[in-house]
């Protein structure tokens, strides 16, 4: 994962003497890194001995505090391990296995690295062959440089330069969802893996080349053929997120911590080929009138039963959802909370709770929208919304969902043509890089006669309106739909894809709740106008709705929620049809 460096907002009130879960890391940069050299040189900050710790049943994990970590925690207290946090070069050295779930920015990790003297004992344990695996940016850091912030160095273990994906080609970047591995070498970490999916999320990878085969055990083809994996001895690094690949995912991480285990394959029955259309849970959370949080789902977007209780629609409670979700095979679960929580102190938020208990056994990503914005508490703390969306991260969140703050953004921008960098939108996304930042849209149709009438881009759309209008245009709207702005999904969608989106959440007000089917003219309208991945969501029916979004549309996922709590449409009788009309979905 990719990131811009962090702003005192978040670090002004944090000790750099660690770099310990609970710290948040302090990107800076440092104008001695950007020397030329072919192999990086390294300051001796200490003598540094190489010791294996004598405690076998403890991982030593080197967390920046940067994103979601919280996921490869659990995952490794799910598998039988405790946790050492690095908190000096010397404990890399002591360690017995080295994890390493790199997150952020290149250049400014690398610059933390080597002003800390970690650089200098990661490299030394490296090449004394000790048991490490790289995740994402910790498979990155290993090569000579990158392109990401201008050509900065990295560690310079492997040859090879990291690099942009090209989007001209027709793919969206960032690279986020389920793709097919072809294992060029023998990888003991990925003898499960097999012909199975497992879960990326970058916009960066290295490429393969002859000076690095001897490294490379399998690549992943995404527009190129790119590296997804690394092994020498007892060295391993992966581009994919094993702590969000579901089974899959825990196997690389189970044959990595036992690797003198005697497992046996698991035989799997379909072969993934390429990158699956995912298939996404949407739990719609609020509190009912007792203050019990449940999960709900609106009819266009009222969520109580028209009863003379009025009482709000209650289909369950979030975390026992998520989990049943997970195990029927949700490629996500976003959770979009419903509910303002203005008088609680930011630690003491209801979802931030749900997050840190779903995580525990939920190991695929996690989305959270609603109430990421600035607020006071009823204490008068105030919270900038970069502070609230880094404790989501830090409670187990992968990606944040934004949508009233992003509209407003989106009209400024447009409006003056500057980028001011305070927006949330803008703010996040420099911190926790475009891939972890989706913007939440929900439009409304407004009719037409003719496509000249407004400002805003209108089209012809297959439902006519109630005076036989045959174009519309798509009027976005805030506070959950009862606002409509002067400013079309369209014009939306383009303007925060500049403002550092990286995923478009594609709701449609007339749609919710009525169980026909997606509005296929606005999502075709949308993802044809984006280089960013867009999710389908509201009025999804029946398993066909799923197939005709995927067919008609450039949509990379589709989100239901309504007919996997009434257990309408199971989730895996949706996969099974998309698989049977040759679209390629993961088991």
């Amino acid at each position: 994962m990719e990131a811009a460096p962090f702003t005192s907002e978040i670090t002004k009130s944090r000790s750099l003497s660690s770099l310990s879960s609970t710290s948040s890391l302090l990107f800076l940069r440092n104008s001695d890194f950007y020397r030329q050299r072919s192999r990086v040189k390294f300051k001796s900050h200490t003598a540094l001995s190489l010791r294996a710790s004598s405690e076998s049943s403890v991982v030593t994990l080197l967390d920046y505090g940067a994103g979601n970590v919280r996921s490869v925690r659990n995952a490794i207290r799910h598998l039988g391990f405790d946790i050492k946090d690095v908190q000096t070069p010397q404990d890399i050295l002591n360690a017995d296995r080295l994890i390493f779930p790199g997150v952020g920015a290149f250049a400014a990790a690398m610059d933390v690295l080597n002003k800390t003297g970690m650089a200098e004992a990661l490299c030394t344990y490296i090449e004394k062959d000790r048991p490490f695996l790289g995740i994402c940016l910790g498979l990155q850091l290993l090569f000579e440089s990158s392109e990401e912030k201008g050509l900065v160095n990295g560690l310079g273990l492997i040859p090879g330069v990291v690099g942009r994906f090209d989007s001209t080609n027709g793919f969206r970047v960032p690279h986020i969802g389920w793709n097919a591995l072809q294992i060029s070498n023998d990888s003991e970490i990925l003898d499960d893996v097999g012909n199975q999916h497992v879960y990326f999320v970058h916009s960066y990878r290295a490429m393969p080349s002859n000076d690095n085969k001897e490294w490379v055990s399998s690549t992943c083809n995404y527009g190129d053929n790119f590296i997804a994996s690394i092994k020498r001895g007892n060295v391993h690094a992966v581009q994919f997120h094993p702590e969000k690949s579901g089974d899959v995912g825990l196997s690389v991480l189970r044959r990595f911590l036992y690797p003198k285990s005697h497992m046996l394959k698991k035989p799997t029955e379909r072969k993934a080929s390429g990158l699956a259309k995912r298939v996404i849970a949407c739990l719609d959370v609020r509190a009912n009138d007792k203050g019990d949080l449940v999960v709900t789902k609106g009819d266009q977007y009222d969520v109580r039963e028209n009863t003379k209780e009025n009482e709000v629609r209650n289909l369950g409670k979030p975390v026992e959802l998520a989990g049943q979700y997970y195990k029927d095979g949700a490629d996500e679960i976003s959770f979009l909370n419903i509910t303002g929580f203005r008088d609680f102190p930011l630690g003491d938020l209801p979802m931030i709770q749900v997050l840190r208990l779903t995580s525990e056994n939920v190991f695929v990503p996690l989305t959270v929208g609603g109430g990421i914005r600035d607020f006071t508490d009823a204490s008068g703390r105030h919270y900038s919304s970069l502070e609230v969306a880094s404790e989501y991260f830090r409670s187990g969140a992968d990606k944040i969902s934004i949508g009233s703050d992003a509209v407003y953004a989106a009209e400024e921008y447009i409006k003056t043509g500057v980028k001011t960098g305070k927006s949330s939108l803008e703010q996040i996304s420099r911190v926790y890089g475009n891939q972890a930042v989706v913007v939440s849209i929900d439009p409304r149709r407004v009719y037409l006669k003719s496509p000249n009438a407004v400002e805003f881009k209108a089209i012809r759309v297959k439902d006519t309106g109630p005076n036989g209008e045959e174009y519309a245009w798509y009027q976005c709207t805030v506070n959950g739909g009862r606002e409509g702005r002067p400013i079309g999904a369209y014009e939306l969608a383009k303007a925060v894809e500049e403002l550092g989106a990286g995923e478009i959440l594609l709701n449609c007000i007339d749609c919710d709740g009525q169980g026909k089917g997606f509005d296929v003219d606005l999502i075709k309208l949308i993802s044809d106008a984006v280089s960013i991945p867009v999710i389908a969501s509201s009025g999804a029916g029946a398993v066909e709705h799923f197939s005709e979004v995927y067919m008609k549309t450039n949509a990379s996922a589709a989100l239901a929620a309504g007919i996997f709590h009434r257990k309408e449409v199971p989730i895996q009788s949706v996969k099974e049809h998309l698989f049977k009309e040759g679209i390629e979905v993961r088991f």
